[in-house]
């Protein structure tokens, strides 16, 4: 299969290709155009055109509207979609179908909505003038996207941007192309005006860094790690351009004594979701010594009940990772903690019973503080247990990380769990649950877990120039 850029309402090829390859079993999925900076200034030069010709004055209703078509197109393809991305980044397939692409459906028909009936600021008075607040659309937007949730991911800032006003030149991770480029189709079929949203594919070196870099963007919106982040921040600098930056994470699931044992080990093990491939997960499990033992075993018992292999089976829990460089840096993660006194209580290792791109469910314990292993993302399937005796000590160990995008905690006291999600620093705390998300909610990361919010109207503040007019009482002209 051939899979070209989508620029200004039509497929465009490169000289250059890359192969998609499935991680399930090494299959070439695809060969994909690489964009070289010529094919990058032809998505920016569409997108704006489209944005001067037609976009920025279209109505709020009238965004609304494509919207919700573009939902319907996503709808109606879901089972395809849902097939797809599974084989291209290795994610469970019952996971896509029940969860992901529904999701991918509401996160369009959420933003048009709130865009028709939310988006909006009483005027007010400042000694008898009137202020009142819009929200203009701002231009050209780059949109970068990791491969562990290729649509989702994308959907959360694609939305948002095009209910904005804005138009989009979205780069897909090279790992994980296959689902963009069926959604520009939809995006085509849904009669969205050519050149309002674009696709351009390749590496982040080469493509990514030259769209960051353009300048005529006047927004740029990027998930995925920390020193890219950094790099994405200096060239928007250098243009004056918004970022928004949601990166890496460490995060801590904290379990306290009078928890629930039973959810605390349920979602506990549901942090290997996806192979561990989830910035948001809580791979740091802090445990209350007196309740360790006991929920160890429970922790032990149910993970190691997981089954392994084939996404598309239904009864897989857990599936590969996504690349053989994945796979090694995991790897070289664990092994390197093994090699510094960490002892493995669960998996260790890739599974040679299934050999490719699987790699077991890990739980390390003994880790010393402050060690490589407690420090950096590893994005896998590895968690670490470490005990606290306090509830001070453990939210001092908690926020012993340079990062600070999320933290979980599970405790049975209504108190506790307000006095310490007070006190963590983190973009979301979720207590006695997990990974649910409202968009009306502010997402996003603290320290260098990113920069920015987006969600409900962080979203349009971000994506739009807010604008305030001042008006006097004088000088109307009556009757």
């Amino acid at each position: 299969m051939m899979v070209d850029h989508w620029i200004g309402g039509e497929r465009v090829t490169s000289a250059v290709r890359f192969d998609d390859i499935s991680p399930i079993d090494g299959t070439v999925l695809a060969h994909v155009s690489r964009a070289c900076p010529y094919e990058v200034d032809l998505a920016v030069e569409a997108a704006e055109r489209a944005f001067d010709k037609h976009w920025r004055r279209t109505t709020r209703e009238q965004r609304a509207e494509y919207l919700h078509k573009i939902a319907d197109g996503v709808e109606k393809r879901i089972d395809e979609l849902a097939a797809t991305e599974t084989s291209d980044n290795g994610a469970l397939l019952r996971s896509h179908v029940r969860g992901v692409m529904p999701r991918v459906v509401h996160n369009f028909r959420f933003f048009a909505d709130w865009l028709v009936g939310e988006v909006s600021h009483p005027d007010f008075d400042t000694r008898g003038h009137t202020n009142r607040v819009s929200w203009d659309p701002a231009g050209v937007c780059a949109l970068i996207t990791p491969w562990n949730a290729p649509l989702m991911l994308a959907s959360w800032k694609i939305a948002p941007a095009l209910a904005a006003g804005n138009t989009v030149v979205l780069k897909p991770a090279e790992w994980s192309p296959l689902t963009a480029s069926i959604l520009a189709d939809i995006t085509a079929e849904a009669g969205l005006p050519d050149g309002v949203f674009n696709v351009v594919n390749g590496y982040g070196v080469e493509t990514g860094q030259h769209l960051v870099n353009h300048p005529k963007l006047r927004r740029i919106s990027f998930t995925g790690s920390v020193p890219t982040g950094r790099a994405i921040a200096q060239a928007a600098a250098a243009n004056l351009v918004p970022a928004s930056l949601e990166l890496g994470g460490k995060s801590p699931l904290i379990v306290f004594a009078d928890a629930d044992l039973n959810l605390a080990v349920q979602l506990a093990v549901e942090q290997y979701d996806n192979s561990g491939q989830v910035c948001l997960a809580g791979v740091r499990l802090l445990v209350e010594e007196s309740v360790a033992a006991e929920f160890l075993a429970g922790f032990l018992t149910r993970a190691d009940a997981l089954k392994q292999g084939d996404p598309r089976d239904p009864a897989t829990d857990i599936g590969p990772l996504i690349h053989r460089r994945q796979l090694e840096r995991v790897d070289t993660f664990v092994q390197r903690a093994k090699a510094e006194g960490a002892r493995v209580l669960l998996g260790g290792g890739p599974n040679t019973d299934l050999g490719g791109l699987y790699y077991r469910p890990t739980l390390l314990t003994d880790v010393r503080p402050g060690s490589e292993i407690l420090s950096e993302e590893v994005f896998g399937p590895v968690l670490t247990v470490q005990t606290f005796r306090r509830e001070e000590e453990a939210v001092t160990m908690a926020n012993d990380t340079r990062f600070g995008l999320a933290a979980t905690l599970v405790t049975g006291d209504r108190d506790r769990a307000k006095r310490v999600a007070d006190q963590l620093v983190a973009g979301t705390v979720w207590v006695n649950c997990f990974f649910v998300r409202d968009l009306r909610a502010p997402f996003g990361g603290s320290r260098e877990s990113g920069i920015g919010r987006e969600g409900g109207n962080w979203s349009f503040d971000f994506y739009c120039d807010v604008k305030n007019t001042v008006s006097s009482e004088q000088g109307w002209r009556h009757g």
